[in-house]
């Protein structure tokens, strides 16, 4: 007598777990070792083979792209993900956008809600890359791209961090301020906390400036004022360079309420290229990364990926440094005193 055929349900019972954790199991999403293992245990004992129907449920195409990103309120989020989703739109793909809010373990759970749609690729703009990650894209069948952090065992797209922060901090030096103040963001973020603050600090040890605060704080604009406020009643710099341009609109505003001018009393340099940061009187000195181009970029390495064609496994995009009106040279008064 033939033995029944086991049910995918009857998997599930048998070896404790849901009937979403088997099908994952059978198409390549993420399930723990330890329920891996009790899952194999059950299909050995039984014999199982999933259907040809099951099996080919993977290879029909969705045509739908998941995204993941840390905020979709922000001037560079924006402009990145528009590029993006224009770029996927035209390719006849519909993207699927999850916002996290700067949440680690939710974009743990993004990851795997999007395995579970089957979706044909997913886009992760992260900030930070840990194991749980790098197990995640280890194991997943479907093409994960990762945006804004590098990531040595998988594909990533980033932006030139280290040399854009040189670039912020030799330029300071050059203009001859002294006494400067970094204002960067927690260093859990890789990319913006960790390489760039480096840059900028690495500049500024080799021009020989003399004084050199740093600050912490988050990518939120009231967050950074408190920061700025508490610094300013007993510190005078001549300079701050904030990790981004919102941080550097707050300290804009916090330097004016206190009744200091910019660039005169204090100057400032910041990293975005904010279109709000020209409006500004003084317009502000910034880093400017292409993040149109970069969203583009990642929509055509996705693509390339899902269709299994080669693809570099780090992606650079450039900057330039917008020079604004926002930084005094005060070299320019040392010159005129010297001569005088």
């Amino acid at each position: 007598m033939n033995q029944k055929r086991i049910t995918m349900k009857e998997i599930a019972i048998e070896a404790g777990v849901a009937k979403s954790t088997v099908s994952r199991y059978f198409n390549g999403g993420y399930v723990k070792e330890e329920t891996r293992e009790k899952i194999r245990k059950v299909i050995e004992a039984h014999h199982y083979e999933p259907s040809a129907a099951a099996s080919n449920l993977k290879a029909k195409e969705t045509k739908t792209i998941g995204v993941i990103a840390p905020t979709i309120d922000s001037n560079t989020s924006s402009r990145l993900l528009t590029s993006m989703n224009a770029y996927l739109k035209e390719k006849g793909y519909t993207v699927i956008l999850i916002d996290t809010n700067h949440d680690i373990n939710d974009e743990i759970r993004s990851i795997q809600y999007f395995e579970s749609l089957r979706v044909d690729g997913i886009i992760l703009v992260a900030t930070n890359i840990n194991l749980i990650h790098q197990k995640l894209v280890h194991e997943s069948q479907i093409p994960i791209l990762i945006v804004a952090q590098h990531f040595k065992n998988g594909f990533s797209i980033i932006y030139d961090d280290y040399r854009a922060g040189y670039t912020a901090g030799e330029y300071a030096a050059k203009m001859g301020h002294e006494n400067i103040l970094y204002l960067g963001v927690n260093r859990v973020d890789e990319a913006v906390g960790v390489q760039r603050r480096k840059g900028v600090i690495e500049a500024l040890e080799e021009h020989q400036v003399p004084r050199i605060h740093t600050r912490e704080t988050d990518f939120s604009f009231s967050k950074a004022r408190k920061v700025i406020r508490h610094y300013l009643k007993d510190h005078h710099p001549t300079m701050i360079i904030a990790a981004t341009d919102n941080l550097a609109l707050a300290c804009y505003k916090e330097i004016t309420e206190k009744g200091l001018k910019v660039p005169e009393d204090i100057s400032l340099i910041g990293f975005g290229g904010y279109e709000v940061s020209e409006l500004l009187t003084p317009s502000l000195c910034t880093i400017r990364f292409d993040y149109k181009l970069a969203g583009q970029m990642a929509g055509s390495t996705i693509l390339s990926l899902i269709k299994k064609e080669p693809v570099a496994t780090t992606q650079v995009i450039g900057f330039e440094l917008i020079h604004g009106q926002s930084v005094k040279n005060r070299r320019k008064k040392s010159l005129s005193s010297t001569t005088s």
